[in-house]
């Protein structure tokens, strides 16, 4: 299925958000051709009033000011260049970022502004801005992530629809870090009685240390409401044994929780460990340090 574009300007660029691990987001697109069976905006999408099934995607918005949006708010004498995640509720490179070029123009404001940045992507295109990124990690913090949750293809296909391959978002990072910049490995989300057999885990984490990733986190799978229905009907569709499983591990609410949660976390834990995850870069582009601030007594 192909998108449709929606060009819309937007207000505001960099958005305030809660109860994330990040305070500052940037989004040059909403809706997201990607289309992953689990991910959590669907959820924000239904509260929006705004498809959350299978019509999810079908059209992208694109915020055709955010550029110029951008540039103006990172110069007000407010801003306190505090670190900004790219990509927290649409992937910046879907395939709309090869047309409009959005995301490419506000790396460039954000590296002329000397600003931090993270960077959270399932799209190889990223390659195509290493010299942006590389400028940008010269001037600031930056970091990018590839959302990796597993090297199953019957998996990926089923769950991820509109995404490319996952050794090829390796194939990306591989280019990132030989460049000098700061790449890891999300496995978000990992997905119970699917993707959390100890083999498929232990491959991911393998092909990322082999790519050179500088870090491996993960993330369990997040069933809210808008994400939940859409899901469970995929999941009737592809492994009909397993929805009753699933109607029993998310029956108290859309986190996993309990043993099976601990343990999971836990073995993640132990496989990037005993498999040596770390920052191997020959060449680590950072920012040069702050200069020191002189007390003058009185």
């Amino acid at each position: 299925m192909r998108s449709a574009y929606l060009l819309q300007p937007c207000r505001s660029a960099l958005n305030r958000v809660q109860g994330m691990p990040f305070e500052w987001s940037l989004n040059p697109y909403m809706g997201c051709a990607h289309r992953c069976s689990f991910c959590y905006v669907r959820a924000f999408e239904k509260r929006a009033d705004r498809p959350a099934d299978q019509r999810y995607g079908s059209v992208v918005r694109v915020k055709t000011n955010v550029v110029d949006v951008l540039r103006t708010e990172l110069a007000r004498d407010s801003w306190r260049r505090e670190t900004v995640a790219i990509g927290a509720a649409t992937d910046p490179y879907q395939p709309a970022e090869g047309r409009f070029r959005l995301t490419r123009g506000c790396l460039v404001e954000l590296a002329a502004a000397r600003n931090p940045f993270g960077l959270i992507t399932r799209g190889p295109m990223i390659v195509r801005d290493r010299d942006v990124l590389a400028d940008a990690a010269r001037r600031a913090s930056v970091s990018v992530i590839f959302s990796v949750p597993t090297l199953d293809e019957a998996i990926w296909r089923a769950t991820e629809p509109g995404t490319a391959p996952p050794r090829q978002r390796l194939r990306a990072l591989r280019t990132l870090v030989d460049a000098g910049i700061r790449a890891g490995v999300l496995m978000a989300p990992i997905l119970p009685g699917l993707s959390d057999d100890p083999r498929l885990l232990s491959d991911v984490i393998h092909a990322a240390r082999d790519a050179g990733a500088t870090s491996v986190s993960a993330s369990l799978l997040y069933l809210k409401s808008g994400t939940r229905e859409h899901f469970m009907a995929e999941l009737a569709r592809c492994w009909p044994e397993l929805t009753a499983r699933y109607e029993r591990l998310y029956a108290g609410g859309p986190y996993l929780r309990g043993p099976l949660a601990e343990t999971l976390r836990e073995h993640v834990v132990s496989l990037r460990r005993s498999i040596g995850i770390a920052d191997r870069r020959a060449v680590r582009l950072e920012p040069p340090p702050e200069p020191a601030q002189l007390e003058l007594a009185v």
